[in-house]
């Protein structure tokens, strides 16, 4: 039976390999390529180094959309994990509706995201024009607790799903053990479920940290960059180079923020990922 695996094993690889490919490994090299080049399609490329990369590391727009990108995704992390890990301790508990309340609380990541920008939208202008404060598009930090705001509300309850699988399988018999030598609930959740639950936090981190670099449809439909760009974040600032401004020039610029964009995201995502594995145990 291993003979016959590592003879045919390669022909069910195959299609997923091949898809994989095409999707993505072919579009990344040409991607790649492209981001030293001049051009307005594919096909008129025209080879100018490294003039595209040192364009985007001396716009200002990009870097400062770099700052209000990381500033979103430090809050987004934070608030959102604490949030839904209080929230998963909570429906642990053996209290009625417990499964209702999943439900509810999973339900907004169900819908998708220029429609969550846009209800959110009018519901923050509606409360800003309340409260005598400038509309978003005059508002640069309603934009940005706007955007935190949204986040948490699409997120919290798809992590507080995995945090809730998390703290299922810590065991019973280990928890049982330390009440019985005197340990008090916040020692216990301190001392146990939380080293035990390391891979569930290891994935909500990685995907509130990816999620809130790559933000895009939710920032374009709650606000646009208003006012002036002050809250672009990086894939809006890499959309609107690319498609906003008239040029050949541009596009290469505009590939080599993605490019850039690309490979932080990478590296990121990679330090958090060997950060806390380094902290999970072994049940």
């Amino acid at each position: 039976m291993q003979r016959t695996y590592k003879k045919y094993g390669w022909m069910f690889v195959l299609p997923t390999l091949i898809a994989f490919t095409i999707g993505f490994i072919i579009p990344f090299i040409e991607g790649l390529y492209l981001s030293f080049c001049q051009f307005t399609t594919v096909g008129n490329a025209v080879f100018n180094g490294f003039s595209n990369y040192i364009a985007a590391f001396t716009d200002a727009s990009f870097l400062r959309s770099a700052g209000f990108t990381v500033l979103v995704a430090a809050v987004n992390v934070i608030l959102i994990n604490v949030l839904a890990f209080a929230l998963a301790l909570v429906l642990t508990q053996k209290l009625k509706g417990t499964n209702f309340f999943r439900t509810v609380f999973f339900m907004p990541n169900l819908i998708g995201g220029i429609v969550l920008g846009y209800i959110w939208q009018i519901l923050i202008n509606c409360v800003l024009a309340l409260v005598g404060q400038p509309l978003l598009k005059l508002n640069a930090t309603a934009g940005y607790w706007g955007i935190i705001i949204l986040m948490c509300w699409q997120q919290i309850g798809y992590m507080m799903i995995i945090y809730i699988a998390g703290l299922q399988n810590v065991p019973d018999d280990l928890v049982e053990a330390a009440k019985i030598d005197g340990a008090t609930d916040w020692q216990i959740l301190w001392k146990i479920k939380i080293p035990m639950m390391m891979p569930s936090i290891t994935i909500c981190v990685f995907l509130t940290l990816t999620n809130s670099f790559k933000l895009f449809d939710q920032n374009l439909a709650l606000t646009n960059g208003d006012p002036n760009h002050m809250t672009d974040m990086l894939a809006l600032n890499i959309y609107q180079t690319f498609y906003a401004r008239a040029g050949k020039a541009w596009k290469g610029i505009g590939q080599a923020k993605a490019v850039i964009f690309s490979i932080v995201v990478v590296l990121i995502s990679f330090w958090q990922l060997k950060t806390t594995r380094s902290k999970e145990v072994q049940q």
